[in-house]
């Protein structure tokens, strides 16, 4: 098979779907790979890397697409790249498409089997290929709210960690899966007041046994997250629900009681967010303010720190694309009832639930 490897083009991604030495890798397993020129320069890898480890350096973007039966990439596909693909050609990315109406419907127009990394999952149940970028933005989380709660960016100038003699900042959590278990470990670290509130006491159990009385645990109510969160000073969406739109933890009138210049980081924005008050927000232009709360709601948070992004990602990623490119599509879904959960797209059908959900759209089981 061919795999092509665009260059992103979202605001301030400087990521890329493959490293040289996932290309030698698929190389190695027989599969041809094109790249497209500075592909890899944001995450600090050159043209002549790729070369060197046996891949073709493509001549423009288009070149990449009309070579490639396998797209590979980081963040989903713009509407601006959408005319670029062609029936029966498969794309492998994060897709996050209960959060794009518009982006499902061209897929399922060009007939594009969309493989979404946030949804496959393991033989354990968990999200392999999510797992790496939801540990780097949890962690991200904690030092992009510590820097906006100061003065100058519009905060209302706290010192997370406080000093002796003046309390350490309030950090709300919502959500203990594998983002909020990063944050809440940032958190702890810094010396900050760290309130977690899930609706698994089990995990709350874990953390509580984790951290030793070092973290306050709630079971999540529209009470205690009011409460929780009209105090704090930072709050941290971390809510997940795979392949669906992530459900309203916290209105706008809660958000309209916080104090002013307290900061909302939503993680999980790429899945429409858990406040009310959410909507996306680019690196370029990060945040905004709603009742004199700042929110920072980056849908690439991770695309900022792309070397260590990159590798994460790809460490993950590769053993499924050598899959994909060496079985092809159908006979690997078959095989693996996880990769076949990430098949969002596919014939112009949507074959997950959760994106038919969000958009009203017929599902239609992929097996």
């Amino acid at each position: 098979m061919i795999i092509g490897v665009p260059k992103e083009i979202k605001d301030h991604e400087y990521r890329v779907s493959l490293t040289p030495e996932g290309v030698s890798a698929l190389r190695r397993a027989g599969h041809e790979v094109w790249v497209e020129p500075t592909a890899g320069q944001g995450s600090g890898f050159a043209d002549d890397e790729y070369r060197k480890a046996g891949a073709s350096i493509a001549g423009s973007k288009e070149q990449v697409f009309e070579k490639a039966g396998l797209i590979v990439k980081v963040k989903e596909p713009l509407l601006a790249e959408c005319h670029l693909f062609r029936p029966g050609q498969v794309l492998f990315t994060y897709l996050h498409l209960a959060s794009f109406p518009d982006l499902t419907r061209t897929l399922m127009d060009k007939k594009v089997t969309a493989i979404a990394y946030e949804t496959t999952e393991a033989k354990d149940g968990s999200l392999p290929m999510l797992k790496p970028m939801s540990e780097i933005a949890g962690r991200m989380s904690v030092q992009v709210g510590a820097h906006y709660l100061e003065k100058t960016h519009g905060g209302r100038g706290v010192l997370l960690h406080g000093v002796p003699g003046v309390e350490s900042g309030k950090v709300v959590v919502l959500g203990a899966g594998v983002v909020g278990m990063s944050a809440i470990r940032i958190a702890v670290g810094m010396g900050t007041q760290v309130t977690v509130i899930n609706l698994d006491v089990e995990r709350l159990r874990y953390l509580d046994d984790l951290y030793q009385g070092r973290i306050v645990t709630c079971v999540a109510s529209l009470a205690a997250i009011e409460r929780a969160v009209c105090e704090a000073d930072l709050v941290i969406g971390a809510v997940l629900v795979p392949g669906a739109k992530a459900p309203k933890m916290v209105s706008r009138a809660t958000v309209s009681r916080m104090k002013p210049g307290s900061v909302v980081v939503d993680v999980s924005v790429d899945q429409g967010g858990c406040f009310e008050t959410t909507k996306p927000t680019t690196h370029s232009e990060p945040v905004y303010v709603v009742d004199g709360v700042v929110h920072y709601c980056v849908a690439n948070m991770p695309g900022i720190v792309p070397r260590t992004s990159t590798l994460a990602l790809t460490n993950a990623t590769l053993p499924y694309m050598v899959r994909l490119a060496s079985d092809g599509v159908d006979r690997a879904i078959r095989a693996d009832p996880g990769l076949a959960k990430g098949v969002n797209v596919k014939d112009g059908l949507v074959t997950c639930q959760g994106v038919a959900d969000a958009h009203g759209l017929r599902f239609t089981p992929i097996l």
